[in-house]
């Protein structure tokens, strides 16, 4: 393949971890965190935890593969070398999918937080706005969008902990107009309880909290575009969940005791709703220009992941030829302008149903989001199992607590998939999840060629002499 048709490496470490935290911590956090908080109270933390503790172990799973096997493509190709070319087919596809969906929940929050200073204004002229922008953003060279993605990262995280710095102080110090009694560590047990909702509560939770950590999964697929992959990769997984997992619990856990969980409607950011309450002059216009922020990074880097991998299929004869050709920048073209087009959608959906449209599409993107995950650590099972039978040299960058630990991530993201069939009002998602996957398969029989069906060889890094 000629240079003109090649990925540049031109991301750096700092580039790759904060791609990551701009990926996952945005809309999650800044507008989902409400609906989560409304369905288990402030027991969410713990649907928190315990989702943070699987995405850690998920993240390892890739990790260990992404040392093993630096390719470009990443758990597309893993899943394709150890589980079939077709299950290679399909998460590679859903991975993308899951990116586009992922995008229109934050174009939609978008448009919600420009409603905030602009209320007259149609929410489907702001999705237009920023769709247009990012894709051609994404246009450009990649350390330029690295170098964007890092300062836009950079202005959430320090937003954050001032949040949490902030609200210490406000809960100790007394800071702020509050009225009597208003704060105070006792609201997370003074209203119906801890768990007021109990475990189906906590379990219902679990499709906007998973559904906050989807996009993370983008380190494995920027190794294809990261300068020294092998040292990179390890630093970026081993830090970038635990401090996600650090800040959504720390911030949610301030915010539910500086105003009690029932006050938390989910009609504008908890952030914002926030510093109105506590009356700091222009708090919640600084809020909210954070919360945009967030936003703008988090569909910078969903467009990113969606077309790297996009172009990774191409190049395994999984998708058209034309997603492989690239810029004069060395960017994907055709993949990124096809997801412009397709994000058009979320102008439509913006237009016709304004209220519904974020809950229904953050459960779609977290059908989408589980299962690629399953594929990563089933993949990774798989590699494991190869290992210890073809008595290969052991991986350099192991899983922590194998098997037990991966076989309970396993059940942990099979479990998601059950909760959104079981709550009412994130079924649909399962049901188009279902049907996404039969149009999958449909697709794989009838148009992937020979080349696409083969099973791809990858090389073994841990196996070569040093």
């Amino acid at each position: 393949m000629s240079e003109s048709a090649t990925l540049r490496r031109g991301l750096s470490a700092r580039h790759i971890r904060f791609m990551a935290l701009g990926s996952a911590i945005g809309t999650g956090l800044f507008y989902g965190s409400s609906a989560a908080i409304q369905a288990a109270g402030p027991a969410v933390l713990l649907a928190y935890i315990v989702g943070g503790a699987a995405v850690f172990m998920v993240m390892r799973a890739l990790g260990e593969m992404a040392v093993r096997h630096p390719v470009a493509g990443s758990f597309g190709q893993y899943a394709a070398r150890y589980l079939g070319p077709f299950a290679g087919f399909v998460t590679g596809w859903t991975y993308a999918f899951e990116m586009v969906i992922v995008c229109l929940a934050d174009v939609t929050a978008f448009g919600i937080y420009m409603g905030f200073w602009f209320p007259d204004v149609p929410r489907w002229i702001w999705v237009l706005s920023i769709i247009l922008f990012i894709g051609a953003l994404n246009l450009a060279s990649v350390r330029i969008f690295g170098e964007l993605e890092f300062w836009l990262s950079l202005v959430k995280v320090a937003a954050i902990v001032a949040m949490i710095a902030g609200g210490i102080a406000i809960i100790v110090f007394g800071l702020g107009a509050q009225s009597e009694g208003a704060s105070g560590v006792a609201n997370l047990w003074s209203h119906g309880g801890f768990a007021p909702e109990g475990l189906g509560g906590v379990i219902a939770s679990l499709a906007v909290v998973m559904f906050a950590f989807g996009g993370i999964e983008i380190i494995g697929v920027a190794a294809g575009e990261a300068k020294e992959p092998q040292r990179v990769l390890p630093l970026a997984i081993n830090t970038v969940p635990l401090r996600i997992l650090l800040f959504y619990v720390l911030t949610l856990a301030i915010i539910m005791t500086l105003v009690p969980w029932t006050s938390i409607t989910g009609e504008a950011s908890p952030f914002v709703s926030i510093f109105t309450t506590l009356g700091i002059p222009f708090a919640p216009h600084i809020l909210n220009a954070v919360v945009i922020t967030a936003a703008v990074s988090a569909i910078n880097s969903d467009i990113f992941g969606a077309g790297r991998m996009l172009f990774g299929l191409a190049q395994q004869g999984q998708a058209p030829a034309a997603f492989a050709r690239t810029s004069r920048h060395g960017t994907p073209l055709v993949p990124v302008l096809i997801l412009v087009a397709t994000l058009l959608v979320g102008v439509v959906v913006n237009a016709v149903v304004p209220e519904q449209a974020f809950l229904l599409i953050a459960s779609v993107a977290t059908f989408a989001t589980v299962w690629v995950w399953l594929m990563i650590l089933l993949a990774h099972v798989r590699m494991k199992r190869e290992i210890a039978r073809a008595n290969l040299p052991p991986s350099e960058f192991p899983v922590p607590l194998w098997p037990a630990a991966s076989y309970a991530a396993v059940t942990f993201v099979a479990l998601v998939v059950v909760v959104l069939g079981i709550v009412p009002d994130t079924r649909p998602a399962l049901i188009v999840g279902v049907v996404w996957l039969g149009l999958l398969w449909l697709a794989y029989a009838l148009f992937v060629r020979q080349r696409g069906r083969r099973v791809p060889e990858l090389a073994d890094a841990t196996a070569q002499p040093r």
